[in-house]
């Protein structure tokens, strides 16, 4: 899965168990930050949240389960 996969994934997760709309959603999220898997082996992604308080809780929560499920992507 590439990093631009992955944001539409949890774009389309938050607007379907959250509302609202995916460009909201985008704004809060933010883009998806790829790291090197030899120093980051267990999951090399991350994103720099922004939007209200309340955006950021609903998506640490989502992140959760998503780093689960895809831990690894590629840039792109």
């Amino acid at each position: 899965m590439t990093a631009s996969d992955l944001e539409h994934l949890i774009i389309a997760r938050l607007v379907r168990e959250r509302g609202g709309t995916s460009q909201t959603w985008q704004r809060a999220l933010g883009k998806v930050i790829v790291r090197d898997t030899q120093t980051h082996a267990h999951c090399n992604w991350d994103v720099r949240l922004s939007g209200t308080d309340g955006q950021r809780a609903a998506i640490e929560r989502l992140l959760d389960d998503v780093r689960l499920e895809h831990s690894i992507v590629t840039a792109g």
